[in-house]
């Protein structure tokens, strides 16, 4: 693994410096005084960033209820599609509720509600149905809370909404045909037909949200991509969400398993009990590869969406791969040591290494130096780093003319670890001091 998080400024330049020359002091003696010229040529601003590699999408498939793992299509290393059938959960309590409520539709269907009794006796039953419907509605929303396929517990809940909504809309016209019964202006067959129908919808919701429940057990794949059997270990590498190039492409339900790297497979295996949230399988989806890197607040401004980086990786030493910037986040990540930085995304490029050779395809969680170009100035006056000295709290170098060293105040540009710009101040062609600058005063002959 890489150190902390750093900011290095790197140069990657394209121009011809001047060999440098030494300057003798009035005798023969070398003063250790040494010469450069100033040039023109492109200067490249880098921040440097640790970060890592990030899959396009993943999610881990639980059983959302308790049971027996009945069925597994696939094994580790497989290919699905979205939407593919993954497994099959056996679970004999989602079973039974749909059986009884199977049973309960029969009774309502058959049955209905006692006329004798009078307005108490409807109140009495309308409480009871009322009561049933609260119980279903409660046993569907858990039961759709541990389906970890985002959109289909997204479904799920939205149809046990409806289902209180509509519910509740009938048991109000029933419990207003009771209360129309007392005044008067309404028969007690009214009555008996609202609480009827309502007692028929709650059993009818009841069985489909049971069905429903039972139909979530045969689990499919959220996304498409590559399997991996159980979930996302979480001891010693990144969480699931750290390893998505673009969280919200994900599944929001697919939490990262505490699976411990302790040698034991973590994968379930056929006919083994299971338990509402237990991972059966994780699906992950390198289609595209991204890049994620902590670059500190001190230069997160200075990166933009759509500007280039290279990254080299752990894995494959001595290769270097393309990157582009993709987004910066709007929120802080908090570092251990309480530094602040911001997560930058990255698409990931191919690699290739000094020879030419394709580098492998790296994995996600990977560890990576990420190298971002943040500035840049093309046709520029540059000089080495060495030459720029600072007096009185500005930028100054030795220029020589005339063969005397002459301080001269400059305005730096983009500014590379070896070779600066210089906006303003000397041109291209001037002679400056790029070695022992502490030992130059003005006016000194410099040969």
């Amino acid at each position: 693994m890489f150190g902390p998080r750093r900011r290095t400024v790197v140069l990657l330049v394209a121009f011809a410096l001047l060999p440098p020359l030494t300057a003798a002091s009035c005798g023969d003696e070398p003063s250790g005084v040494t010469l450069g010229t100033a040039a023109r040529g492109t200067v490249q601003e880098i921040v440097e960033a640790s970060g890592s590699v990030t899959a396009r999408a993943a999610a881990t498939v639980s059983s959302p209820a308790a049971g027996t793992l009945a069925e597994l299509r696939f094994d580790a290393g497989d290919k699905v599609a979205k939407g593919q059938v993954v497994a099959v959960i056996d679970s004999p309590a989602a079973t039974r509720r749909l059986d009884d409520a199977a049973r309960a539709v029969d009774a309502a269907s058959a049955g209905g509600v006692p006329a004798g009794g009078g307005t108490a006796g409807f109140r009495a039953v309308q409480r009871r149905t009322d009561a049933r419907a609260d119980q279903a509605f409660a046993t569907a929303r858990d039961a759709a809370g541990r389906v970890t396929d985002a959109e289909l517990r997204a479904a799920l809940l939205t149809q046990v909404k409806a289902a209180r909504l509509q519910y509740e809309a009938a048991s109000e016209a029933a419990g207003a045909a009771v209360r129309s019964v007392q005044r008067g202006v309404a028969s007690l067959g009214d009555a008996v037909n609202a609480l009827t129908d309502a007692q028929r919808l709650q059993a009818r919701q009841a069985y489909d949200l049971a069905e429903a429940a039972v139909d979530a057990l045969t689990l499919r794949a959220p996304v498409s991509g590559v399997v991996q059997l159980g979930g996302t270990p979480s001891v010693g590498t990144a969480s699931l969400t750290d390893l998505l190039s673009d969280p919200a492409s994900a599944t929001a339900g697919a939490a990262p398993a505490q699976a411990p790297l302790s040698g034991v497979d973590s994968a379930i295996p056929v006919g083994a009990v299971v338990g509402a949230g237990t991972p059966i399988l994780t699906i992950v989806d390198t289609g595209r590869l991204g890049l994620a890197a902590e670059v500190d607040e001190t230069d997160v401004l200075l990166v933009a969406p759509g500007g280039r980086a290279t990254a080299e990786l752990d894995a494959a030493t001595g290769a270097t791969y393309g990157a582009t910037v993709q987004a910066v986040d709007l929120l802080p990540t908090t570092s251990a040591r309480g530094g602040v930085s911001y997560r930058v995304r990255l698409t990931l490029g191919k690699g290739r290494y000094a020879d030419g050779r394709t580098a492998p395809t790296p994995r996600p969680g990977m560890s990576a130096i990420v190298r971002l170009r943040v500035r840049e100035a093309a046709d520029a006056v540059t000089v080495p780093v060495s030459s720029i000295v600072s007096s009185g709290g500005r930028d100054t170098v030795w220029a020589v003319r005339g063969g005397q060293a002459e301080r001269v105040p400059v305005t730096l540009g983009v500014q590379g670890e070896d070779v600066v710009q210089v906006v303003s101040g000397i041109a291209a062609g001037q002679q400056v001091v790029v070695g022992g600058a502490d030992q130059v005063s003005a006016g000194q002959t410099v040969p």
